[in-house]
C-alpha cells in the first residue's frame, strides 16, 4: 500500500494542506478505493470517504486516514464504458497506478462523469511539472550565484559579473522590476487579471515570509510597518477558494472547514471575537473573484456546530452575531472589566464601551456587547445619558437589606463613599 498511497497532511478542520501551486478541481463524497482483483501490489480497501481532485494528487480523506496518489504515479486512465451491469450498481471508474488497478466506487451524491473528465484534463495538463521545473532552475541560479570560483568575474555572456553589495543591489533591483512587470501585466484587463491572480498570490506569501524571516528591529516605526505590510499580503487572496463548481454538493461541508482554517489569524489579531460582518468582508476580499453571499456564509458557521473545530458562531441577546474562540472565555471578560470599573480613576465616572475597547483590545462594537452581558450577569449597571451608555460596578449586592443606612468601611462599596467624599458628592 505504501508503494501506492502517500501520507496527506490536513488541517485541524479536516482541510487537505496544498503544496505549493497546487489547487483543488473537484471532489466526490462517499468514495470506495477499492483494488481490482488479480493485480499486483494490492491494498485493504478504503471506504466512505471524500475524493478530492487537485492539479497535483488524488486525495482521499475520511475522518480516520488522510492518503493522497500523485497524478504523476498514474499510468494509465480507462474509459468508462456503458453497460446494463451499469445500472444496477453505482457509478464507478478506473485508473492505474504502476502495477496495480485501483477502482473507484462513488456511492455519494455528485456527477462523477464531470469528476472523471477532470480528472482527464488534470492528469495530461502535468501542472506538477511547472513545479520540480521552477525548483530546479531555482537551484540552478542559486548555484550558480554562489559558485564565483568556477566562473571568475565574468559571466557565461562575457559580461563583467557584480559583486558584493553592488551585485546584491542589483539582483533585488532585478527582482523588483520583475515583479513590477507582473503586477502591470496582471491589471491590464479583467482577463489578465484572473489569469494572473493566481501567480499575485503566491508572489504575495513569498514576501509575507520573506518578512517574517527578516531579523528583529528596534525601530518601532519600521516595525509597524512590516507589520502592516503582512497583514496586507495575508489578505491578497486563498490560492484555492473553494466553489460550488468544484465541491458540488458538499459546497457548504467544504466552506465551513476552509473558513474555520482561514478565521484563526483574525481571531489572534481580535482578542478572540470578531464580528460575522467583519469575517464576511475579509473572507471575501481573500476569495478575490471566487465572492460567497451572506447567506452561504452563515450556513458555512453553522455547521461547525456539526464538526470538530476550534471556533464557533455565537449570538448575543441583542442579536449581534460574532465568531470566537471555543477557548474564549466570558468569565475571564467579566473579571478584567470588573476590575477596571472597580479603580479608584473610574469606578465614580464609569466606562464607556471604547474604554472597555481599549482595555480589552477588541472593537468597540463588541465591547458593547460584553458590558450589556455583564450588566444581565449582575456584575455591571447601566446609566443611559445624552452622551451615550456609560457603566458603573453594581452597589446592590453590597446594600444590606435589613440595614439600608449602613456605610461599610471596606470592599466596593466603600471604595466608592470615599470616592465620592473626595469628589464632595453627598
Amino acid at each position: 500500500m505504501g508503494d501506492i498511497f502517500t501520507v496527506a497532511s490536513v488541517t485541524s478542520s479536516g482541510r487537505p494542506v496544498l503544496v505549493e501551486n497546487e489547487v483543488e478541481c473537484n471532489l466526490l463524497s462517499n468514495v470506495d478505493l477499492e483494488p481490482e482483483d488479480g493485480t499486483a501490489n494490492s491494498f485493504v480497501a478504503l471506504k466512505s470517504g471524500v475524493l478530492i481532485l487537485t492539479t497535483h494528487r488524488l486525495l482521499w480523506l475520511s475522518s480516520a486516514k488522510a492518503v493522497g496518489i500523485p497524478l504523476s504515479s498514474i499510468t494509465h486512465i480507462f474509459s468508462s464504458k456503458r453497460s446494463i451491469k451499469s445500472v444496477f450498481h453505482s457509478p464507478r471508474f478506473r485508473f492505474q497506478v504502476s502495477a496495480a488497478v485501483i477502482t473507484v466506487v462513488v456511492r455519494g451524491k455528485g456527477d462523477w462523469e464531470v469528476f472523471l473528465t477532470k480528472l482527464w484534463e488534470c492528469w495530461r495538463a502535468r501542472a506538477w511539472e511547472e513545479t520540480t521545473t521552477s525548483v530546479v532552475v531555482s537551484r540552478e541560479s542559486t548555484s550558480s550565484g554562489s559558485g564565483m570560483g568556477s566562473g571568475g568575474f565574468y559571466g557565461s555572456d562575457g559580461s563583467v559579473r557584480m559583486v558584493g553589495v553592488a551585485g546584491i543591489l542589483r539582483k533585488e533591483q532585478q527582482m523588483w522590476e520583475s515583479t513590477d512587470k507582473s503586477l502591470q501585466d496582471a491589471f491590464q484587463d479583467l482577463n489578465a487579471l484572473m489569469n494572473k491572480a493566481k501567480e499575485m498570490v503566491l508572489l504575495a506569501e513569498k514576501m509575507r515570509q520573506k518578512l517574517l524571516s527578516t531579523s528583529n528591529s528596534t525601530n518601532q516605526d519600521e516595525m509597524g510597518s512590516k507589520e502592516e505590510m503582512q497583514d496586507w499580503l495575508l489578505s491578497v487572496g486563498i490560492a484555492s477558494p473553494v466553489t460550488k463548481e468544484s465541491a458540488g454538493a458538499l459546497y457548504h461541508q467544504q466552506l465551513s472547514s476552509q473558513l474555520a482554517d482561514f478565521v484563526r489569524i483574525p481571531l489572534e489579531r481580535a482578542g478572540g471575537m470578531i464580528s460575522l460582518i467583519d469575517i464576511y468582508c475579509l473572507f471575501n476580499r481573500a476569495r478575490g473573484t471566487e465572492l460567497i453571499s451572506p447567506e452561504d456564509l452563515f450556513q458555512a458557521c453553522s455547521l461547525w456546530e456539526k464538526f470538530d473545530v476550534p471556533v464557533m458562531l455565537r449570538k448575543f441577546d441583542s442579536g449581534v452575531m460574532v465568531i470566537q474562540n471555543k477557548a474564549h472565555s466570558d468569565e475571564e471578560v467579566f473579571a478584567r472589566l470588573r476590575t477596571l470599573v472597580a479603580t479608584p480613576e473610574v469606578i465614580r465616572t464609569g466606562i464607556s464601551a471604547s474604554d472597555a475597547a481599549m482595555t480589552l483590545g477588541i472593537a468597540p462594537a463588541m465591547a458593547k456587547e460584553h458590558l450589556l452581558t455583564a450588566e444581565s450577569k449582575g456584575f455591571l449597571c447601566r446609566d443611559v445619558s445624552p452622551d451615550g451608555f456609560r457603566f458603573y460596578v453594581n452597589l446592590f449586592p453590597e446594600i444590606s437589606p435589613n440595614d439600608l443606612h449602613l456605610v461599610k468601611d471596606h470592599g466596593i462599596y466603600g471604595a466608592w463613599i470615599r470616592a465620592a467624599s473626595v469628589s464632595g458628592i453627598d
